[in-house]
């Protein structure tokens, strides 16, 4: 038997510069998501928590010597974030683009699925950020899943 996962609690991001990566993140996680949050320090770092009641996302600075963000290199690829509806990433889409964030325009990627509704961005660092709709075949995962299975 297996013990099941039931959620990320949290996921750690290692940024340039502080500064600009929090004004960012205030931005699309607090204005734009509705995420909270709270600093604090660790080992002598300064550390900012975002979080609702799914997860968190925790941004730190990188040491001396950090390279910007490569999307094909080994590590994270994106970040992807889950909103109800396709006309919820319309609405994160335009909100961000208010707050002066550039994003992809909001469309269907039918290569990924018939009901894959997407937008994209980047962060300072240009790690990869995507706002996507929950989809048919992923609410039925979450609705049907057979633990024996």
């Amino acid at each position: 038997m297996h013990t099941e996962v039931v959620g990320i609690d949290h996921i750690y991001l290692t940024v340039g510069t502080l500064a600009l990566s929090e004004a960012f993140y205030d931005r699309v996680l607090i204005a734009t998501l509705g995420f909270r949050k709270s600093t604090f320090e660790l080992n002598g770092d300064p550390h900012v928590n975002y979080y609702n009641r799914h997860f968190g996302i925790v941004i730190r600075p990188a040491r001396a010597g950090a390279s910007p963000h490569d999307t094909y290199s080994p590590g994270l690829h994106h970040l992807c974030l889950r909103v109800e509806a396709p006309a919820d990433v319309d609405r994160v889409a335009r909100a961000l683009s208010n707050a002066g964030i550039s994003t992809s325009a909001p469309r269907l990627y039918l290569d990924y699925a018939p009901d894959y509704y997407a937008t994209f961005l980047q962060d300072p660092d240009g790690l990869r950020l995507e706002i996507t709709n929950f989809r048919d075949e992923r609410r039925q995962r979450l609705q049907s899943w057979d633990p024996g299975a």
